[in-house]
């Protein structure tokens, strides 16, 4: 799949946030839910806590490339919402993608995680 569905209105987010199941750690807080749709659709939140818009702008980006790269790897069916926190802002690459494979095992989300 070459490009993901996203969420994209704020009544998209609420319905996640507001029922959806919620974990955390220390980069990201992930929230899914449940959807009625044979795939998975995405959401990405930084607030201005986190930094300028260029600080925010490289967590997206980098979030969403994380996702896109192992998307076959996470079950299909969900809305998801990432919301970065503020220690995203000194994070790198691999504490990103590791942040978000903790939370997506977390959730029981991933396709291996079935095997364990």
């Amino acid at each position: 799949m070459n490009q993901f569905k996203s969420l994209k209105k704020n009544q998209e987010f609420q319905s996640v946030y507001q029922g959806g199941k919620s974990r955390a750690n220390r980069v990201f807080a992930m929230i899914i839910k449940k959807n009625d749709l044979c795939s998975n659709r995405i959401g990405i939140s930084v607030s201005k806590k986190v930094g300028n818009s260029v600080i925010r702008h490289r967590v997206t980006r980098i979030v969403r490339e994380i996702m896109r790269l192992h998307w076959e790897e996470v079950e299909q069916g969900f809305d998801i919402v990432i919301v970065a926190r503020r220690s995203a802002r000194e994070s790198d690459y691999n504490t990103f993608e590791s942040a978000i494979f903790h939370l997506l095992k977390l959730h029981h989300i991933l396709k291996d995680d079935d095997l364990e």
